[in-house]
Protein backbone atom coordinates (compact mmCIF):
# COMPACT_ATOMS: atom_id res chain seq x y z
CA UNK A 1 0.00 0.00 0.00
CA UNK A 2 2.70 2.53 0.69
CA UNK A 3 4.26 2.16 -3.05
CA UNK A 4 0.92 3.88 -4.27
CA UNK A 5 0.60 6.21 -1.88
CA UNK A 6 -2.31 7.16 0.36
CA UNK A 7 -5.24 7.76 -1.94
CA UNK A 8 -7.24 10.13 1.25
CA UNK A 9 -4.19 12.21 0.30
CA UNK A 10 -4.72 11.86 -3.77
CA UNK A 11 -8.23 13.18 -2.94
CA UNK A 12 -7.90 15.98 -0.77
CA UNK A 13 -5.17 17.10 -3.46
CA UNK A 14 -7.78 16.82 -6.26
CA UNK A 15 -10.46 18.23 -5.15
CA UNK A 16 -9.59 22.01 -4.31
CA UNK A 17 -8.59 22.09 -8.13
CA UNK A 18 -12.38 20.84 -8.58
CA UNK A 19 -13.43 23.58 -6.55
CA UNK A 20 -11.50 25.94 -8.21
CA UNK A 21 -12.79 25.39 -11.73
CA UNK A 22 -16.54 25.06 -10.22
CA UNK A 23 -15.91 28.66 -8.55
CA UNK A 24 -14.41 29.96 -12.23
CA UNK A 25 -17.84 28.71 -13.59
CA UNK A 26 -20.17 29.79 -11.03
CA UNK A 27 -18.18 33.19 -10.88
CA UNK A 28 -18.67 33.12 -14.88
CA UNK A 29 -21.83 32.77 -14.69
CA UNK A 30 -22.77 35.36 -12.28
CA UNK A 31 -20.64 38.10 -14.67
CA UNK A 32 -22.67 36.90 -17.87
CA UNK A 33 -26.27 37.17 -16.32
CA UNK A 34 -25.30 40.70 -14.52
CA UNK A 35 -24.78 41.87 -18.16
CA UNK A 36 -27.85 40.29 -19.33
CA UNK A 37 -29.51 41.92 -16.11
CA UNK A 38 -28.00 45.52 -17.70
CA UNK A 39 -31.03 45.33 -20.36
CA UNK A 40 -33.37 43.22 -18.41
CA UNK A 41 -34.83 44.95 -15.89
CA UNK A 42 -36.15 42.01 -14.04
CA UNK A 43 -32.51 40.98 -12.99
CA UNK A 44 -30.84 43.62 -11.18
CA UNK A 45 -27.48 43.63 -12.87
CA UNK A 46 -24.91 45.11 -11.14
CA UNK A 47 -25.29 43.07 -8.33
CA UNK A 48 -25.12 39.71 -9.78
CA UNK A 49 -21.81 40.65 -11.50
CA UNK A 50 -20.41 41.98 -8.50
CA UNK A 51 -21.13 38.26 -6.92
CA UNK A 52 -19.56 36.86 -9.78
CA UNK A 53 -16.26 39.17 -8.70
CA UNK A 54 -16.23 38.38 -5.53
CA UNK A 55 -16.95 34.92 -6.71
CA UNK A 56 -13.59 35.39 -8.60
CA UNK A 57 -11.96 36.94 -5.61
CA UNK A 58 -12.04 33.89 -3.39
CA UNK A 59 -10.18 31.42 -5.60
CA UNK A 60 -6.53 30.70 -5.23
CA UNK A 61 -5.70 33.16 -8.83
CA UNK A 62 -7.33 36.16 -8.08
CA UNK A 63 -6.73 38.64 -5.52
CA UNK A 64 -8.51 42.00 -5.15
CA UNK A 65 -7.61 44.64 -2.21
CA UNK A 66 -10.28 45.14 -0.12
CA UNK A 67 -10.10 49.04 -1.10
CA UNK A 68 -11.19 47.70 -4.77
CA UNK A 69 -13.88 45.56 -3.40
CA UNK A 70 -15.11 47.99 -1.50
CA UNK A 71 -15.09 50.81 -4.51
CA UNK A 72 -16.79 48.35 -6.25
CA UNK A 73 -19.68 47.47 -4.31
CA UNK A 74 -20.23 51.16 -3.55
CA UNK A 75 -20.21 51.64 -7.17
CA UNK A 76 -22.53 48.96 -7.69
CA UNK A 77 -24.75 49.64 -5.21
CA UNK A 78 -24.95 53.85 -6.46
CA UNK A 79 -25.70 52.14 -10.06
CA UNK A 80 -28.70 50.07 -8.83
CA UNK A 81 -30.18 53.06 -6.90
CA UNK A 82 -29.60 55.07 -9.99
CA UNK A 83 -31.29 52.81 -12.17
CA UNK A 84 -34.51 53.56 -10.01
CA UNK A 85 -34.07 57.27 -10.26
CA UNK A 86 -32.73 58.27 -13.72
CA UNK A 87 -36.31 57.48 -15.63
CA UNK A 88 -38.46 58.87 -13.19
CA UNK A 89 -36.38 61.67 -13.68
CA UNK A 90 -35.93 62.13 -17.08
CA UNK A 91 -39.79 61.73 -17.47
CA UNK A 92 -40.02 64.86 -14.61
CA UNK A 93 -37.19 66.17 -16.49
CA UNK A 94 -38.84 66.86 -20.24
CA UNK A 95 -42.59 67.52 -18.58
CA UNK A 96 -44.02 64.65 -17.42
CA UNK A 97 -46.50 64.18 -14.27
CA UNK A 98 -47.18 61.79 -11.76
CA UNK A 99 -49.56 60.40 -14.82
CA UNK A 100 -46.25 59.61 -16.94
CA UNK A 101 -44.35 58.33 -14.60
CA UNK A 102 -47.42 55.76 -13.33
CA UNK A 103 -47.83 55.06 -16.73
CA UNK A 104 -43.92 54.51 -18.19
CA UNK A 105 -43.81 52.07 -15.01
CA UNK A 106 -46.82 50.13 -15.95
CA UNK A 107 -45.81 50.20 -19.52
CA UNK A 108 -42.57 48.54 -18.46
CA UNK A 109 -44.47 46.33 -16.80
CA UNK A 110 -46.15 45.17 -20.29
CA UNK A 111 -43.66 45.33 -22.25
CA UNK A 112 -41.78 42.62 -20.19
CA UNK A 113 -44.07 40.40 -20.46
CA UNK A 114 -45.97 40.73 -23.32
CA UNK A 115 -43.90 42.03 -25.88
CA UNK A 116 -40.42 41.15 -25.07
CA UNK A 117 -37.30 42.33 -25.63
CA UNK A 118 -38.51 45.70 -27.55
CA UNK A 119 -40.94 45.64 -25.25
CA UNK A 120 -38.04 46.87 -22.46
CA UNK A 121 -37.64 50.07 -24.60
CA UNK A 122 -41.09 50.83 -26.11
CA UNK A 123 -43.09 49.97 -22.71
CA UNK A 124 -42.14 52.87 -20.89
CA UNK A 125 -42.50 55.25 -24.08
CA UNK A 126 -45.77 54.43 -24.59
CA UNK A 127 -46.81 54.14 -21.24
CA UNK A 128 -46.16 57.66 -20.55
CA UNK A 129 -47.37 58.58 -23.53
CA UNK A 130 -50.72 57.09 -22.63
CA UNK A 131 -50.57 58.62 -18.71
CA UNK A 132 -49.50 62.05 -19.75
CA UNK A 133 -52.91 61.78 -22.12
CA UNK A 134 -54.81 60.79 -19.55
CA UNK A 135 -53.44 63.56 -17.31
CA UNK A 136 -54.24 66.35 -20.29
CA UNK A 137 -55.89 64.70 -23.31
CA UNK A 138 -55.20 68.19 -25.21
CA UNK A 139 -51.71 68.16 -24.78
CA UNK A 140 -50.78 65.18 -27.21
CA UNK A 141 -46.81 67.05 -27.83
CA UNK A 142 -46.41 67.24 -24.18
CA UNK A 143 -47.14 63.85 -23.94
CA UNK A 144 -44.98 62.87 -26.59
CA UNK A 145 -41.91 64.85 -25.14
CA UNK A 146 -42.51 62.90 -21.32
CA UNK A 147 -42.92 59.41 -23.34
CA UNK A 148 -39.01 60.52 -24.84
CA UNK A 149 -38.17 61.58 -21.55
CA UNK A 150 -38.84 58.06 -19.90
CA UNK A 151 -36.86 56.57 -22.92
CA UNK A 152 -34.04 58.94 -22.23
CA UNK A 153 -33.94 57.69 -18.85
CA UNK A 154 -34.11 53.91 -19.24
CA UNK A 155 -31.32 54.59 -21.58
CA UNK A 156 -29.21 56.42 -19.45
CA UNK A 157 -29.92 53.83 -16.74
CA UNK A 158 -28.88 50.76 -19.05
CA UNK A 159 -25.65 52.49 -19.65
CA UNK A 160 -24.67 52.85 -16.28
CA UNK A 161 -25.25 49.02 -15.54
CA UNK A 162 -23.65 47.98 -18.67
CA UNK A 163 -20.81 50.09 -17.81
CA UNK A 164 -20.37 48.70 -14.35
CA UNK A 165 -21.24 45.19 -15.62
CA UNK A 166 -18.59 45.03 -18.92
CA UNK A 167 -15.75 46.73 -16.46
CA UNK A 168 -16.23 44.17 -13.41
CA UNK A 169 -16.02 41.63 -16.08
CA UNK A 170 -12.64 43.27 -17.77
CA UNK A 171 -11.35 43.41 -14.02
CA UNK A 172 -11.58 39.57 -13.92
CA UNK A 173 -10.13 39.19 -17.53
CA UNK A 174 -7.08 41.27 -16.51
CA UNK A 175 -6.54 39.44 -14.18
CA UNK A 176 -6.22 36.23 -15.55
Amino acid sequence: MALFGNPKVALQTEQPELMEVLLYILGGIFLLVGLLGAVLPVLPGPPISYVGLLIFHFTDKFEYSTNFLILWGLITALVTLLDYVIPLWGTKKFGGTKMGIRGATAGLIVGIFFFPPIGIILGPFFGAMIGELIQNSDDFNKAVKSAFGSLVGFLAGTGLKLAVGMMLIYYVVIAI
